[in-house]
């Protein structure tokens, strides 16, 4: 594929004013990497501000959406009564709240959490949720059969039985969470540092290649984390 789109490029068919080569983007990231955009803000900069507001976003959905999950999936009563409430406010887009956002932390490193957050909460929470209901009643029926209470049942059959879908939520959340990272770092962002902030920059003084340069970096990062939330996932569950 890169070295068709190379080849197309050389021959004139995709103007490099609109879609830029692999040479050109890779020529690009060591001009960003180097000079940095603007001058003396470089790539590594950036990735480590987007980095930051990513963790803390996802970190903060991971510590609230788990438990909740987890306590939505085991109680009924819990869940009926919730579940109109997340219904109602999952399907508003996170960019949605971006004026609100601003509104209540200002401009920087909270605003842009808080938006990256509502893009992971969800779907952690509802992959929590699916895994507690999903554990087999054989299983909760055998431990109650041997003696086991209620709180070791919740800790030894329930929790290790949702882990599978709770890491298919994290994993759907943090690719999500790097998604909705652009967007926040469009309007949440006050210190000139991020890789959204950057492809803005880029797109103001017209260079597409440091876009693209900026959405490959992006893709790349995200791809990278996904492997340690893989690598995570298969230490934590060699029982399966």
């Amino acid at each position: 594929m890169l070295v068709l789109w190379q080849l197309l490029s050389s021959a004139g068919v995709l103007p490099s004013g609109k879609i830029p080569s692999p040479a050109d983007i890779v020529s690009a990231v060591k001009e960003l990497l180097v000079q940095g955009l603007p001058v003396g803000n470089t790539l590594i900069i950036h990735c480590c501000y987007s980095l930051l507001r990513v963790i803390c976003g996802f970190g903060l959905a991971v510590v609230i959406a788990v438990p909740l999950g987890i306590s939505l999936g085991w109680s009924r009563i819990l869940r009926d009564i919730l579940t109109p409430v997340i219904e109602i406010i999952r399907p508003i887009p996170p960019l949605a709240w971006i004026p609100l956002a601003i509104l209540w932390f200002g401009i920087g490193l909270k605003s842009a959490s808080f938006i990256i957050f509502l893009g992971c909460f969800f779907p952690i929470l509802l992959s929590t949720i699916s895994g507690v209901l999903a554990v087999d009643t054989v299983l909760v029926e055998a431990a109650k059969t041997l003696g086991a209470k209620e709180k070791e049942i919740f800790l030894k059959v329930l929790v290790p039985g949702a882990t599978p879908s709770i890491y298919t939520g994290i994993r759907i959340g943090m690719g999500i969470g790097w998604m909705t990272l652009v967007a926040a770092e469009f309007t949440g962002v006050k210190s000139g540092y991020g890789l959204g902030y950057l492809i803005m920059t880029a797109r103001d003084i017209q260079r597409p290649d440091y876009v693209v340069a900026g959405m490959t970096v992006i893709g790349l990062v995200g791809y990278l984390l996904d492997l340690v939330l893989r690598f995570m996932e298969a230490r934590s569950l060699k029982w399966r």
